[in-house]
């Protein structure tokens, strides 16, 4: 662990994200800063080797994020549909509207699934790397789906952020970057199938 009053240590500017609003992000420098023997986490050189270990644990926790950032899509769209009117009618009572939510839903049904196997998998212990990527390329790139159509339901108002779906819009997009991109998560699942 570094002391922030260390010498070498500063915090430089914040950075602008498209979402996560609520969470700080700045860039860090730690220039000649020396660490007591006393503060280290581990061992030292054996950072990479933890955070590899650690890493199935992080995207499984990713893809239950997005399982349920895709769960609340769908809840908001459906109160939106009921709510809101068009024509003289509930937008909920259009077939196309009907259909769409359908399909969010089963995709969220999916998700649970995967979510509930891979959990199960960590709670035995047997969480591989090549699972806990499928986990979260599935569910990641699924609920980006599911997200974007629900904000399409809501019209010109999904586009504000003053509506819960838009600012769940920007939040997700960072689950197919961080903990690995989709690209990354596709690679590792190739591997394990000898590819």
């Amino acid at each position: 662990m570094v002391d922030t009053k260390s010498e070498g240590y500063a915090v430089g500017r914040k950075l602008e994200k498209l979402g996560l609003k609520t969470s700080d992000t700045a860039e860090l420098s730690f220039t000649d800063v020396k660490v007591p023997v006393e503060d280290l986490l581990g061992e030292e050189g054996k950072a990479f080797g933890y955070l590899a270990h650690n890493l199935p644990q992080e995207r499984l926790g990713i893809a239950v994020g997005a399982y349920a950032q895709a769960a609340a899509a769908v809840r908001f769209a459906t109160e939106y549909v009921r709510d809101r009117t068009v024509f003289g009618q509930p937008v909920a009572s259009f077939q196309n509207t009907k259909f769409v939510l359908a399909d969010c839903k089963s995709e969220v049904d999916a998700m649970q699934a995967v979510v509930d196997r891979a959990l199960d998998a960590h709670d035995a212990g047997e969480l591989t790397a090549a699972d806990a990527a499928s986990a979260k390329l599935f569910t990641t790139e699924r609920a980006a789906v599911v997200i974007d159509r629900c904000l399409q339901l809501h019209g010109g108002y999904g586009y504000m952020m003053e509506y819960p779906i838009a600012r769940l819009y920007a939040d997700t997009r960072v689950n197919r970057i961080y903990g690995g991109t989709s690209e990354v998560m596709r690679s590792i699942v190739a591997k394990s199938m000898g590819l």
